[in-house]
């Protein structure tokens, strides 16, 4: 039986990461498990190890006594396929790129969009990773739904960007004493229509251009939770703003 996470967090050092990595890869045929997978058999994250023993993954495995491959240096296939059928099943639908985004900001497990893009590179990426996870579900049985989902997909020559993903912004706009974190296409225009309805002077205080508004403000949101006064206000520490002002785009 694994170890639960608080009984790990109590010896979480190099020899413990080693040896959790020699022990997953006998478990596997003698084949080093990649980083993605490595978390979710030993809920060792990557957070535990990178730049406090390793740089890279590939870095952990040579000093284990492997010689990792380029992919399992970072996911391997079955990995971000096991992934992406997952949230197949958790929205019902095959994810745009909003959905992929907001995901990896709301689960740590979760890979980022670019590691997909990288995994199907090049024009046509919606159809080529549908057709990739429909193969994937028909091998391994049980997941009709996954493959009714995919299969009009594959023949689909679209990129996996949907028309629905527009550059704009996410803006922190102050007001008194608080901090409004909305998204706008023109936040100079927004906080003008926001100054219409408040009492107090309204300030633009920063904007963070990005591909992807909706999801980068619900990250912004989450953060921030626990400081939420109600809706998309937020009573915020100098700390805060600073963290929001360091960002200037994000795709």
């Amino acid at each position: 039986m694994r170890p639960s996470n608080w009984e790990m967090s109590k010896h979480m050092d190099k020899a413990h990461i080693l040896s959790e990595i020699k022990r997953t890869a006998d478990e596997n045929d003698g084949k080093p498990l990649g980083a993605g997978r490595f978390q979710n058999a030993t809920g060792i994250r990557k957070s535990d190890w990178e730049s406090k023993y390793w740089a890279r993954w590939g870095d952990a495995l040579s000093e284990a006594g492997y010689e990792p491959n380029p992919i399992q240096s970072a996911y391997d296939d079955a990995y971000l396929l096991e992934m992406l059928v997952s949230l197949i099943q958790e929205l019902g639908s095959f994810p745009t790129v909003r959905e992929f985004r907001i995901k990896a900001h709301s689960d740590e497990t979760f890979p980022s969009y670019s590691v997909f893009a990288r995994f199907v590179p090049g024009k046509g990426r919606k159809a080529e990773l549908a057709r990739k996870v429909f193969n994937y579900a028909q091998r391994k049985g049980g997941l009709a739904d996954v493959v009714a989902i995919c299969q009009p997909l594959c023949k689909a020559t679209d990129p996996i960007d949907d028309h629905s993903e527009q550059w704009g912004y996410v803006y922190l706009i102050k007001s008194g004493r608080n901090y409004k974190i909305g998204k706008s296409s023109d936040p100079e225009r927004r906080a003008g229509e926001v100054e219409l309805l408040l009492p107090d002077k309204t300030t633009l205080v920063h904007k963070i251009k990005t591909d992807d508004p909706s999801g980068i403000e619900a990250y912004w949101h989450r953060r921030f939770a626990p400081k939420r006064k109600r809706g998309e206000w937020f009573s915020l520490a100098s700390g805060d703003v600073a963290a929001f002002k360091r960002r200037k785009q994000f795709m």
